[in-house]
């Protein structure tokens, strides 16, 4: 049973998203100790920024008449479509910058879109496949706060994944992860403690659903 794990942190130590991300893998592991995992590192080993333009371009020239980029940004998107595609599973860690996705994960969306495999009005991309989502959050977002609204970034992942793609999606969120390191959030210590420790349950929880779904 393969699992595709795709990280998008830009921090390859420290990451909060990645610890979650951790315990699921941790999980599923415990149930498939010799299966495979294919992982994909955009955030510290981004894809090209200029790919996603070629490979929509190459979508309206004939194959023998494509640029050499067009030619490597179609081969990419398809390698990108095949690590999908080959996984039973699928564990993706993405963290809030700049109140949405990151430059790296839209590159990555956009560029498997421009596949024919996930093209608009065939079969959806991930129809059924079970997708853990471990989103994390420096500040509060919620109902309430003074930034209530402010996340652009889980409501697209999920109109992504689950309504486009037709994936079987858990989404597991953190906030306030940058309680301890901006002085401003101090009051938040206990809450975020909280947070912090309801998402590492909500991960394990998800870690064993995931491995026997």
């Amino acid at each position: 049973m393969p699992l595709f794990r795709l990280d998008a942190s830009i921090r390859a130590e420290g990451s909060a998203s990645r610890e979650i991300a951790d315990i699921v893998e941790a999980e599923w592991l415990a149930v498939h100790p010799g299966d495979r995992i294919e992982r994909r590192h955009i955030g510290v080993d981004p894809l090209p920024a200029d790919a996603w333009g070629h490979a929509l371009a190459a979508r309206g020239v004939p194959e023998a008449e494509r640029t050499p980029e067009q030619r490597a940004a179609v081969e990419l998107a398809a390698a990108l479509v095949d690590e999908l595609l080959a996984a039973d599973a699928v564990l993706l860690a993405v963290p809030l910058y700049n109140f949405g996705v990151s430059q790296h994960v839209k590159t990555w969306f956009d560029l498997v879109i421009t596949d024919p495999r996930a093209a608009a009005g065939g079969p959806p991309l991930l129809q059924g496949t079970p997708v853990v989502l471990a989103t994390v959050r420096g500040g509060a977002y919620g109902a309430g706060t003074p930034r209530e609204g402010w996340d652009h970034s889980t409501g697209y992942l999920r109109r992504i994944l689950a309504d486009v793609w037709g994936a079987d999606l858990t989404v597991i969120e953190r906030e306030f992860t940058l309680v301890g390191v901006n002085p401003a959030l101090d009051q938040f210590a206990d809450l975020a403690s909280q947070m912090h420790a309801g998402a590492l349950d909500s991960a394990r929880e998800a870690g064993k659903a995931l491995a026997v779904a």
